[in-house]
C-alpha cells in the first residue's frame, strides 16, 4: 500500500493523505473548494466551488499520473442539495466525455468543512494494473 501526498496539491483540513493506492486502485480524498495558494478561502456560489473541488482533483490525479479517464468512481457531497444539485451536475459532467462518465453517487449533508457547499472524492484506476479496461 502506497501513502500519496502531491506536493503542490490542497492543504488537508486533516490529518490524511491525499490519495492511498493499493493493486493499481487509487482512493482520492474528498477536496474541498479552496486553493493550494488560499487553505480554507472559498469563492462563493455553487459553480465557483465546483470549479475550485475538481481543480484539486486535477491536480491530485495529475501528481499521481492520472486524469479524469482514471477515475472510474465519484462521491459528491452537497450540503443544499435541491439548491445546488443541477448546477453542480452541469459542470461535473463537462469534466468527463458523455460515453465514459464514472459511477457516481451524489448526497446532501449536513455539514462540511469551512462550510463547504461542495466535497467530492473519487476512485481511480492505474492504467496497466490489471483487468480488463
Amino acid at each position: 500500500m502506497q501513502f500519496h501526498m502531491i506536493s503542490n496539491g490542497p492543504k488537508p483540513v486533516a490529518p490524511f493523505s491525499h490519495a492511498v493506492e493499493h493493486d493499481g486502485i487509487v482512493y482520492i480524498t474528498g477536496q474541498m473548494p479552496d486553493s493550494p495558494e488560499a487553505p480554507g478561502v472559498l469563492p462563493e456560489g455553487i459553480e465557483a466551488q465546483t470549479r475550485n473541488v475538481m481543480a484539486n482533483l486535477e491536480l491530485v490525479l495529475s501528481g499521481l499520473g492520472l486524469g479524469w479517464g482514471d477515475v472510474m468512481m465519484a462521491r459528491v457531497y452537497l450540503t443544499d442539495f435541491k439548491r445546488d444539485y443541477a448546477a453542480m451536475n452541469d459542470l461535473y459532467a463537462s469534466y468527463f466525455p458523455a460515453d465514459r462518465r464514472p459511477a457516481r453517487t451524489c448526497v446532501g449533508v449536513t455539514g462540511l468543512a469551512y462550510d463547504a457547499l461542495i466535497e467530492i472524492d473519487l476512485v481511480a484506476r492505474r492504467p496497466g494494473s490489471g483487468g480488463a479496461r
